[in-house]
């Protein structure tokens, strides 16, 4: 397939062409250009693609090509977060301006007036979660008939949430004629059995290899004392590169211990995870987005549905135990081929779970050392030493073994805590 270079090139309406100059985008991304003039023929697609890619764009632009105003629900998107559904509606109604096309989220967490009020009223585009959405299919609400456009996103998450029995409901429930286009930043057996079940004779397409990160960001690993990762966090956060801040915990009492201890020092910060309201994970982000808050510290539930411009840097704070969470939250950095920094906070009993991060991306993270934070690395071997660096403007010692204490020793010889 001849690769594209502008928008121009895919030969969209006026309209289309209008909205995406608004948006100030002004050449397809790898996955746009591979993915959208299959999609605009109407073949079904299954997409390759990490977070920060372009993939919204990659199936909303055709898929508006291809629908009506006034021809009832045509257009569906699935979503594993309440998040990622709300940024789909938003991109998609931005996307759909002067076509006449609407476009709602349906959503768990909120009131149900308003979806059905979408519903009832035939919105052209939905993008929801699965659960929701199969609250209202179950209730009478939905009518199918009319779906031209499915799409699954994010499918690798969704399985992992258990979302499959949702998502066979609604495929059952669907027009066979329909176009179906499945994304995933990841194809592990179960997603490719899926992509295998759900479409016909799909183009696929990949932005990325799998498993990797996005150009352009850069990624630093601090090996770091368990009790030194606030004050480490907070002489970073002093920094005046360090704009916009995206920190991710693996607990949400973790993250909201940090948010407390941040903003007794003066930073401004807030959370995001599954034990807030709605409305006040939408306030965070709100706030977050608008610059009114510095540090957003939050569990996994952002780590692909947060779309904000401009994150300069996402600190792991605690390093995921899944490879490809790593991938998925430094995405949220670098995004639309912005240069980002992901930082991570590796101590002694972090350091396996760091090993199967580079294992599965098949390259070596580089080290930073602060020696007053460092725990005197069990990361360190003889080949590494000559490869750390300083991030704090300070000379950076380190100690030989013959220079650690009896407890230093034992936690740099102890792995497996």
């Amino acid at each position: 397939m001849e690769e594209v270079h502008n928008f121009a090139s895919f030969g969209l309406s006026d309209e289309l062409r209008a909205a995406i100059e608004s948006l100030g985008w002004t050449e397809p991304t790898p996955i746009q250009t591979r993915a959208v003039p299959p999609g605009m023929e109407g073949k079904d697609v299954v997409g390759i693609a990490q977070t920060g890619t372009g993939k919204t764009g990659a199936f909303v632009i055709p898929a508006i090509e291809r629908i009506k105003a006034g021809g009832g629900l045509q257009f569906l998107v699935l979503c594993p977060t309440r998040e990622l559904a709300q940024q789909v509606a938003e991109d998609a109604g931005e996307l759909a301006r002067g076509s006449g096309l609407r476009v709602a989220d349906i959503v768990g967490g909120v009131g149900y007036g308003p979806q059905l009020e979408a519903l009832g009223e035939g919105f052209e585009i939905i993008a929801a979660t699965p659960g929701r959405f199969n609250d209202h299919l179950e209730r009478g609400n939905v009518d199918l008939s009319a779906l031209a456009v499915l799409v699954l996103d994010e499918a690798d998450r969704m399985l992992d949430m258990g979302f499959r029995p949702q998502i066979e409901e609604v495929l059952q429930r669907s027009p066979r004629s329909r176009q179906t286009m499945l994304y995933s930043a990841t194809m592990p057996n179960g997603v490719h059995a899926l992509a295998l079940q759900v479409t016909r004779d799909p183009v696929w397409v990949e932005a990325t290899p799998e498993g990797t990160t996005a150009e352009g960001i850069e990624e630093l690993v601090y090996t770091v004392k368990p009790e030194m990762k606030v004050e480490l966090l907070v002489q970073l956060l002093e920094s005046s590169e360090w704009d916009q801040v995206l920190v991710f915990t693996r607990t949400k009492a973790g993250a909201d211990a940090l948010r407390g201890r941040l903003d007794s020092g003066g930073i401004r910060a807030d959370t995001m995870h599954s034990d807030r309201r709605m409305e006040h994970r939408v306030r965070a982000l709100d706030r977050f987005a608008k610059g009114t808050i510095r540090v957003l510290v939050a569990t996994d539930v952002a780590q692909r549905g947060l779309d904000v411009e401009g994150i300069s840097h996402v600190v792991n704070f605690d390093v995921p135990t899944d490879p490809e969470d790593y991938v998925h939250r430094i995405g949220r950095t670098g995004r639309a081929g912005a240069a980002g920094c992901a930082v991570t906070f590796v101590t002694g009993a972090e350091f396996g779970y760091l090993k199967s991060i580079e294992h599965r991306l098949g390259r070596r993270l580089e080290r930073v050392s602060i020696p007053e934070f460092d725990y005197s690395g069990s990361s360190q071997s003889g080949e590494d030493q000559g490869q750390q660096r300083s991030r704090s403007g300070r000379s950076m010692g380190r100690k030989s073994a013959a220079d650690l204490s009896d407890e230093e020793l034992a936690e740099l010889l102890d792995l497996s805590k």
